[in-house]
């Protein structure tokens, strides 16, 4: 087959996952195409199969905004034309689905197009009453439309109420990029000493990502574990964050590390990892974590409850809980035969589930279901 595939570039969950799955269907033989306005950050190396094609969005005086969505749907459209591709998978509803509906009229081409909703489309700007109807045109114009949790797919139906099935095909993570390994050495150039536990927070820092309740469970821990709390990434939370840690005088117990391109590195020393949001679509964080072996403190929130079984793989608590989100740390760091038996159902239940080739095969199946194979 031959895909093109449009996504945000960023490292935001969508992107990660369009990236790693265009790179598998590469592998399988399949000839990609990835039309965005950057590389996708997960594209460290040439890869066969793999074409990019950047969208240039050149600034016109007549126009007040630089005009992407007619750039991008132009770009994808010579891409059909020239390539000739089989498929679009459109990752977002709004505005890369309306693009590709577009970009396939430009082009005259029969392209089938699967659309692939992330979160952001529909809890964000499908609460947005102006832009419903085109979310809405976006999803029933797309050939297949998939979701990436059941609690995102139900949220479509009551915010959109579209007129389309819509298939959940959950996210997953390339095992290779997150191997199981504590790294001791790397703590000790942290400065975190061996009997300390560590837990840390991977998020960009919005208000929805609820830090505070974060800093707030990590104090509670703290209070009863010897422990380190890693923040890793940025956003206009952290200023937040920072003044309340202040506040409650654990500067000396959190570690600020910014944006990192290489997270697994810092799972890798991590003992317990949280994800305590008030929405949250499905939380690839948690599962990068859990492959590499990091235990998760989650809410009940969205596809979050999806991707943690509750007292077998981790637990999840109601949103603003943080009682009983730092009753169950305290729990899980002292009693290593609890922790170590969480541990393994946990990594035997994200391979089964959340592999990529259980999922890639799922988009795959998807694609030759389009086309009729």
């Amino acid at each position: 087959m031959k895909i093109g595939i449009t996504c945000y570039p960023s490292m935001g969950g969508s992107g990660i996952v369009a990236t790693e799955l265009g790179l598998e269907m590469a592998k399988r033989g399949h000839e990609v195409h990835f039309i965005t306005s950057n590389m996708p950050f997960r594209m460290r190396e040439p890869v066969p199969n793999v074409t990019f094609h950047q969208v240039d969005v050149n600034q016109y005086s007549v126009f007040q905004y630089p005009p992407y969505d007619i750039t991008l749907s132009a770009k994808i459209a010579d891409v059909i034309n020239d390539y000739d591709l089989d498929i679009l998978h459109m990752h977002y509803a709004v505005p890369h689905a309306i693009c590709g509906i577009l970009a396939r009229q430009i082009s005259g081409k029969d392209v089938k197009i699967m659309t692939t909703l992330h979160g952001t489309d529909i809890t964000v700007l499908g609460y947005d009453t102006s832009l419903q109807s085109a979310i809405r045109f976006g999803i029933e114009k797309s050939d297949v439309v998939t979701s990436v949790s059941d609690s995102l797919k139900e949220e479509t139906y009551e915010v959109i109420e579209p007129d389309k099935d819509i298939q959940t095909i959950y996210n997953f993570v390339q095992e290779d990029n997150f191997p199981q390994v504590y790294n001791t050495d790397l703590r000790t150039r942290y400065g975190i000493e061996e009997d300390e536990k560590v837990i840390t927070f991977v998020s960009n820092f919005r208000k929805v990502k609820r830090v505070h309740d974060v800093v707030e469970t990590f104090y509670k821990i703290n209070k009863n574990v010897k422990s380190k709390l890693l923040l890793i990434g940025d956003g206009p939370e952290l200023q937040v964050a920072r003044e309340q840690i202040k506040h409650l005088n654990i500067e000396n117990h959190v570690l600020f590390l910014g944006k990192q391109d290489e997270v697994n590195i810092f799972y890798q020393m991590s003992d317990l990892t949280l994800l305590l949001s008030e929405k949250e679509s499905f939380g690839l964080v948690l599962l990068e974590a859990m492959l590499t072996g990091v235990v998760p403190i989650g809410t009940n929130a969205g596809g979050i409850k999806e991707v943690i079984k509750n007292g077998e793989t981790g637990y999840t608590v109601d949103v603003g809980d943080t009682d009983k989100a730092s009753e169950y740390a305290i729990e899980l760091l002292t009693n290593e035969s609890l922790y170590k038996n969480m541990q393994s159902k946990m990594i035997a239940d994200v391979r089964k589930r959340f592999s990529s080739k259980v999922i890639a095969d799922q988009y795959e199946s998807c694609y030759n279901d389009m086309l009729g194979v």
